[in-house]
């Protein structure tokens, strides 16, 4: 599959030259798109401001209709979009399309939500005086998604956008703008107008430099490494661009002795190995209380065991390839160090490479410290590392014991316990018996390195409406 830009209601290839995109599973070249820079993008941009002010002025019920109308062609063709997707990041194919049908549920949730930006009427402090709180759209919105959730990130950011009244540029991650092409593909199958919707495909830096200094941009939505973040941050602050951020994370999942062992393994593999470990919210970190920790471990090695690792085309298969060569040599670095540092491995600590494909067995570490790299980086892989502690004060302190505040989770059926816990752990989203919490209904986003702004839920929308406040004198 060849993609193009897709700028002012027209496709383009123009740029230097071609983007090869490759099968993480099998090396091989699965299609190109073209590599454009600040001509594409500045004429993206340029196309998505023009039609802004006619855009602005739909109604947010044929917004919506056009929105579910994309919904539906998702959904019909999740199949074809998911095996694109399996192509170019490696996935396995039921995970794929998951990803699809979550992406689809942000479309229809914002459809429905963009019909409900009501303002508000507050009584003034004086006689003859009316106050009212208008919302109005930002203006034009520029994207950047990242590789791991090529489908998902895309929609968590364009529906809320275009169900607010914005329009759209987008430029997907060089490794998997496959997917976004068909997405857009779709959208325009639905009915958006020329200009509402933007695709460029290129350079980060040519591109994300137009995104951050053109003055028609009103706002940038990031998912991505909280060291390119700072980086888009400082850029945009000479235009005081409207931000959404959404960066790294190092989840901890904490397990105390009162927990349903079973449904806390559960929760740990759902989390920890969806992906083969490559997604911002996946457990890193993984504290068991110690008088567990021997059952706790054993079980976890047994269902960590039981993966099967392959091309995520193959039946059956569960973990699929990391996406290149640097994120296997992080995982063998973090698995290697904790080794030398008195971990013992019970299941994997190893992996395999072929034909440029890089596969890592999904493992089990114990005896981890708190020194060791895989407690205090982002592994970005299918590693899981244990850790005992004894008091619970001494879990949401080793939990907090990072710049990152994404994703946590904890395990207990304790009412006192789980309160203690959620309330003191500093994370955006927190998971408590719950290893897959995110939903298109409710904000996602963390504190601390991990970001700036939520998606998702009323908070995804208010991201891209700006707040008027007029006074009227009657």
């Amino acid at each position: 599959m060849n993609g193009k830009h897709y700028i002012n209601g027209e496709w383009t290839e123009t740029g230097d030259g071609k983007i090869e995109v490759t099968n993480p599973a099998t090396g091989e070249i699965v299609g190109s798109v073209p590599n454009g820079g600040e001509e594409e993008a500045t004429a993206a941009v340029e196309a998505a401001a023009a039609a802004f002010p006619e855009w602005s002025k739909t109604t947010a019920y044929h917004r919506a209709e056009l929105l579910m109308k994309w919904h539906d062609l998702l959904l019909e063709h999740k199949e074809e979009i998911g095996e694109i997707l399996t192509k170019e990041m490696g996935k396995p194919l039921a995970e794929a399309i998951g990803e699809i049908e979550y992406s689809a549920s942000f479309v229809s949730w914002f459809a429905e939500e963009g019909k409900r930006m009501y303002g508000r009427t507050i009584p003034a402090s004086k006689e003859g005086k009316r106050i009212q709180i208008n919302k109005q759209p930002v203006g034009v919105v520029v994207s950047i998604t990242p590789w791991n959730f090529p489908a998902a990130m895309m929609a968590r950011k364009m529906a809320p956008a275009l169900a607010a009244g914005c329009t759209f540029v987008a430029k997907p991650a060089k490794m998997t703008p496959l997917t976004a092409v068909k997405m857009y593909e779709l959208a325009i199958e639905a009915g958006f107008p020329k200009g509402v919707i933007n695709l460029v495909t290129g350079s980060a830096s040519k591109i994300g430099k137009v995104f951050t200094s053109h003055p028609d941009v009103r706002k940038l939505t990031f998912t991505g490494s909280t060291e390119i973040g700072k980086e888009l941050m400082k850029q945009a602050s000479e235009t005081m661009l409207n931000l959404s951020l959404e960066l790294g994370g190092h989840a901890p999942i904490i397990v105390l002795e009162d927990a349903d062992m079973d449904l806390a393994v559960e929760g740990v593999m759902a989390s920890k190995f969806r992906n083969a470990g490559q997604t911002c919210v996946c457990g890193n970190r993984i504290y068991v209380q110690q008088s567990i920790v021997k059952e706790f471990s054993q079980k976890l090695q047994k269902a960590a065991g039981n993966l099967k690792v392959g091309n995520g085309l193959d039946k059956g298969v569960q973990i699929g390839p990391l996406v290149d060569k640097d994120g296997y040599e992080k995982v063998e670095k973090h698995v290697s160090d904790a080794v030398e540092k008195g971990a013992t491995v019970l299941v994997g600590g190893d992996g395999r490479s072929e034909n440029n494909a890089y596969f890592y067995n999904p493992t089990v570490l114990v005896d981890a410290t708190s020194d060791m790299l895989v407690m205090n980086e982002e592994t970005f892989g299918p590693v899981a590392p244990i850790m005992s502690f004894e008091t619970d004060e001494e879990a949401v302190k080793l939990a907090n014991d990072t710049r990152f505040g994404l994703a946590a989770y904890f395990f207990t059926q304790s009412m006192s316990r789980g309160t203690y816990l959620s309330e003191n752990l500093d994370y955006g989203i927190v998971g408590w018996n719950d290893g897959a919490p995110s939903t298109a209904q409710a904000p996602f986003g963390g504190m601390k390195e991990s970001g700036v702004g939520r998606e998702g839920g009323q908070e995804g929308l208010d991201a891209f409406l700006e707040t008027k406040y007029i006074s009227i004198k009657v």
